[in-house]
Parts: structure tokens; C-alpha cells; sequence
């Protein structure tokens, strides 16, 4: 198998470590050709899917984050699916709170491609951008009302619905909730 690397799995979004393992050239290229992440096994003979009820996307093969000896690699990689459980490194959790809109985007887009019947976001998607638009200004309204004559409790609830529906806007527009964050960056000046 020769040549094998120490490999680190990370969450692109949440920079958790998710897996740790072994790679070598045909690791490399099982991945470049897949899109797959995919590590030496235990024995180090053989590759293997990294899954654990999900899979693991490798961001980009040309981002792969090498140290300076080249003898360990960062594999910066989005899950598929959810890694909140004890499936990550060290059993920690997978979602930081602000992380979760990156989740929760995830789920509404692939609620968008599966259209599942009963569910509010495919009606809302059904109905279209107006429909969506509409949506965030009401929640827009009701959030403003429970700011200024609301309870808190109220507040947080509307503002809920109005981050809600918004990143349903994002994905009907095509657009991520990161594209706000980093927009916003990009206007932040110390």
C-alpha cells in the first residue's frame, strides 16, 4: 500500500474532526475519482468508505491541507447526511448552534429536490419565489410587532420563522446562508 499519511477528516462548516485515519496514493485518487472520502482500513490493507450513517464529500482534492513533512494530511470534507451523534471524533457533537443554518439549509434544499408530499417547504417551494417572498415579509412583520409589544419568547419565535423562511428564499434563489455571512464580513470593518 505504500506510502501511507496521516489523515484527519474535518467538517468544512464546523471544523469538527469527524474521523482520523491513514491515506495513501490510491486513497487519493479513490477520492479525486469518486468524490468520496475514503481512508486505509484498520489493517491498512484495504480502502473503505468512511461512513458511519453518512458520508463524507471532500470539499475540494486540491484543498487538501498537507504539513510541511507532507507525512499528514487535512481532508476537508461536508457530510451527507447528519453527524450530530456520537459519530464523531471523541464523541463530540457535530452542529455549534450557529452551525445548525448550515444543517438546517441542507435539510430545505433536500427537501427542494425530493418534494415529499405533506411537507410545508414543498408547498412553499410549489408555490414558487413570490409565494416564498410573501412568507419572509410576514414573518418580517410578526417578528417586528412581538420586538416592539411581544413577549421575548414571542420574539425569538417569529424570528425564527423569519430566518426560516428566509434560508427557504436563499435556496429557491440559489444562494446559501454562508453567502450572507460572507457578505456581511466582507462590510465589517473594525
Amino acid at each position: 500500500m505504500g506510502n501511507m499519511l496521516q489523515a484527519v477528516v474535518q467538517d468544512v462548516r464546523t471544523q469538527k474532526i469527524l474521523r482520523i485515519g491513514y491515506v495513501n496514493q490510491e486513497a487519493i485518487a479513490k477520492m479525486e475519482e469518486t468524490k468520496e472520502v475514503y481512508l486505509l482500513n484498520a489493517e491498512q490493507t484495504a480502502l473503505e468508505l468512511v461512513t458511519g450513517g453518512e458520508y463524507f464529500k471532500p470539499v475540494a482534492m486540491d484543498g487538501l491541507v498537507y504539513n510541511t513533512e507532507k507525512s499528514a494530511v487535512i481532508i476537508k470534507a461536508l457530510p451527507e447526511g447528519s453527524t450530530t451523534g456520537a459519530d464523531t471524533f471523541r464523541g463530540d457533537k457535530n452542529i455549534a448552534d450557529l452551525a445548525f443554518l448550515s444543517y438546517l439549509q441542507d435539510f430545505i434544499e433536500k427537501r427542494k429536490r425530493e418534494m415529499p408530499e405533506g411537507s410545508y417547504t414543498t408547498k412553499l417551494f410549489t408555490k414558487g419565489v413570490n409565494k416564498i417572498s410573501q412568507k419572509v415579509g410576514e414573518e418580517a412583520v410578526e417578528t417586528v410587532i412581538e420586538a416592539t409589544n411581544g413577549t421575548g419568547e414571542q420574539f425569538l419565535y417569529e424570528s425564527s420563522d423569519l430566518i426560516y423562511h428566509l434560508i427557504v428564499l436563499l435556496t429557491e434563489k440559489g444562494y446559501r446562508i454562508e453567502d450572507l455571512a460572507r457578505e456581511l464580513k466582507a462590510r465589517h470593518k473594525e
